[in-house]
């Protein structure tokens, strides 16, 4: 690998040969996607703004090639992420956006409690939306070959977001593999789901809280949200359960479990209703078992860890 300073600094005369075949491989790829972004419309002044200068970026390949060290189990992961500070934060965003979020949910029937759950989740209620430039990270990642079709493809929308005129080049910020704003969409479901919500003429997943939360109802709502339905519970269940050998796609009427003997984690009854539920065991648990329902598969969608969209239930049912 490279340094991105020393490309931009010392003349292409001077470099080592290493580093002239891959200066000359990225202008190559980047050839490539400009022709491939005329095709779908990007203009060339976009291409000429975001594409200049543009050279590969070390700390993403690092992160794209790190391996986790450990593994958390279910047990820290939910006490680190749903913690006392997140809860009060968010019921503190949810406070200040009350008027908003009750417009939100109206418009697009998911839930305010939800919603804020997952900006907490995703880029702490807005303050952590990612330090890298979205162009620039998704070129390399695209460039360096692992995934690079996916990477690919995601530049391109990056490109065509750019040049929809949502966003600076500058300002497109976002994680080190291209999720952006606030509610850290990838460009393409930017395309698809992301909305202006405050009218203004532009999708602004960035600056404008009303677009940024709103964009993550109308995610919901487009995958299968049902309103008025719980995510889930934890639960308690019967004698010699085992967790090892649960069925995580049977579904049951909450009845019906409650025939078996599940109950609710405090020991009470669970409701007896038609509502499916299925069986979730978090992963690396210790223990703790829960029922959950379609919106649970939602919030899986849109971010599939199991463990990830359990705190985001945990997480919701502390605010409101």
């Amino acid at each position: 690998m490279f340094q991105r300073r020393s490309i931009l600094t010392i003349p292409v005369a001077l470099l080592a040969p290493e580093a002239m075949a891959a200066t000359s491989g990225f202008e190559t790829f980047l050839d490539g996607v400009r022709g491939d972004a005329r095709r779908a419309g990007v203009s060339a002044a976009t291409l000429q703004r975001a594409l200049a200068d543009l050279r590969p970026n070390d700390r993403v390949l690092e992160l794209d090639r790190k391996q986790p060290e450990g593994t958390l189990s279910w047990e820290q992961y939910r006490d680190r992420i749903v913690s006392q500070t997140r809860i009060d934060n968010g019921r503190r965003n949810y406070a200040d956006n009350r008027s908003l979020l009750s417009a939100i949910g109206t418009r697009y029937r998911a839930d305010p409690r939800v919603i804020v759950a997952i900006w907490g989740m995703e880029t702490n209620f807005g303050t952590n939306t990612g330090g890298f430039g979205v162009i620039e990270a998704l070129a390399t990642l695209a460039w360096d070959g692992r995934r690079s079709d996916y990477f690919r493809s995601e530049l391109i929308a990056a490109l065509r977001v750019l040049d929809g005129g949502h966003v600076t080049p500058a300002r497109m910020r976002g994680s080190w593999a291209g999720a952006m704003g606030q509610p850290q969409f990838m460009p393409s479901n930017f395309e698809r789901l992301a909305v202006d919500f405050d009218g203004d003429g532009r999708r602004d997943i960035w600056d404008s809280r009303a677009d940024a939360l709103a964009s993550i109802g109308n995610y919901l709502a487009r995958n299968g949200w049902r309103d008025g339905e719980p995510w889930g519970q934890a639960v308690q269940p019967p004698a010699g359960f085992d967790p090892e050998r649960a069925d995580t796609e049977a579904k049951r009427p909450l009845r019906e479990w409650s025939r078996i003997g599940f109950r609710r984690a405090s020991g009470g009854p669970l409701p007896a209703t038609e509502l499916e539920a299925s069986v979730i065991v978090p992963r690396n648990g210790n223990g703790q078992i829960f029922l959950c329902h379609q919106n649970f598969r939602v919030i899986r969608r849109y971010n599939p860890p199991i463990n990830y969209a359990l705190a985001v239930g945990l997480l919701s049912d502390n605010f409101g």
